[in-house]
């Protein structure tokens, strides 16, 4: 039994301090980069890293167990080419020396995002992640400080924000009171966690290098994400427009949500529509074989538009804000219709109908062009995962 063990450098410290590429494989060329980071920065948790490698390779090969240890990381700019980068790295190791099974060793929260990618290549057996112990009896708050203000990524994310809040609270107290210069600081405070908490400043970084590769390689879906942005907008003004005229409801909030959505789902559905449709082009464009889910994808959007402005259209006619449907008396040769207005609930039985047939339909289109029933698809996508 063979097994790797891989030390993982998402931000590609070593390479960076180091200049030397990964991955390196080879008891003796990771101990060699041990030297070579702890003398370019002692103080690197990544040393420690490298170290505890080498320790779990030495066990493993004390039980008479074939080992490897090596070292990958993220060369590239954004967070996406990083990932990218130690996959592929992560494929060169597998096909030099073809393990078993695999260790990982890691120093952060962040490097332990990227065992899924490498669980997708090897198995991985376990997953060691080292802690270094710091001193207790520290003499001076000083130097913490100083290496606090040397890092340029933890000034930006905790003096700037506090610098900008002690700036805004006195102008906001003396022109309009504590009460408001409070909440206006804590709302931003919110927003800028959960701005770093959910990592949208991570997406923000990577979105031009993601639109400018779409651009390059002429995807449809580019132009439908914008056709549905535009369309988005325009449901959105809608929706608006409907609650401020004098005569929507306004008394408690399901009324007005309700006028909202009646008003705004059409749009909504309809930008909904064009982005599933973009995708299932790109879909169709790259691959032979389009999976039933992106031909599903549209039938399955306009569906649910139909049910959600069924359901707001019965609230609406109830209380009188909307007009019932009236069907006008007609005659066809010897046969006559009388007419017909349509009650809420039968006004809402219709809509609700017309949704589920669409979504059968989508469900019947789909399985006709791909040739496969939804049993086959289904089993299909979870041999995928």
């Amino acid at each position: 039994m063979s097994t790797l063990v891989v030390c993982v450098d998402r931000d590609d410290d070593i390479g960076t301090k180091t200049g030397l590429q990964t991955p390196v494989s080879g008891w003796e060329a990771v101990r060699s980069l041990v030297t070579e980071v702890g003398l370019a920065d002692p103080e690197d948790a990544s040393v420690n890293c490298l170290l505890e490698s080498l320790r779990v390779a030495r066990d493993l090969r004390d039980d008479d167990e074939e080992t490897t240890v090596a070292v990958i990381s993220g060369a590239a700019e954004s967070m996406v080419g990083r990932d990218r980068a130690v996959a592929a790295q992560m494929d060169d190791l597998i096909a030099d020396h073809d393990p078993d099974s695999a260790v990982v060793v890691i120093d952060s929260a962040q490097d332990e995002r990227l065992v899924p990618i490498i669980e997708s290549r090897v198995r991985v057996d376990a997953v060691d992640r080292v802690v270094v112990r710091q001193a207790r009896d520290i003499e001076s708050t000083y130097y913490l400080l100083k290496q606090f203000l040397a890092d340029e990524e933890l000034r930006q994310t905790v003096l700037v924000p506090v610098g900008v809040a002690m700036l805004a609270f006195p102008i906001l107290l003396m022109a309009f009171g504590p009460a408001m210069a409070v909440a206006s600081i804590t709302a931003v405070i919110g927003l800028f966690v959960l701005y770093k908490g959910l990592g949208v400043d991570e997406y923000v970084s990577d979105l031009p290098g993601e639109v400018r590769d779409a651009l390059y390689s002429g995807r449809v879906s580019i132009v439908t994400y914008v056709v549905a942005a535009g369309l988005s907008l325009i449901g959105l003004f809608a929706g608006a427009l409907r609650i401020s005229d004098p005569a929507a409801p306004t008394q408690g909030v399901l009324m007005p949500a309700m006028a909202f959505a009646f008003a705004s789902v059409p749009w909504l559905a309809a930008a909904a529509l064009a982005a599933s449709t973009g995708r299932l082009l790109d879909e169709v464009i790259r691959n032979d074989r389009v999976r039933n889910s992106y031909l599903n994808l549209p039938f399955g959007v306009l569906a649910v538009g139909l049910v959600v402005r069924g359901f707001s259209a019965y609230f609406l006619q109830r209380e009188g804000f909307v007009e019932p449907v009236v069907i006008p008396q007609s005659e066809f040769g010897s046969l006559a219709v009388e007419r017909i207005e349509l009650m809420p609930g039968t006004r809402m039985a219709l809509f609700v109908v017309a949704g589920v047939v669409v979504s059968l339909l989508g469900v019947r289109i789909s399985s006709y062009v791909t040739g496969s029933s939804f049993g086959e698809e289904f089993e299909d996508e979870e041999l995928v995962d």
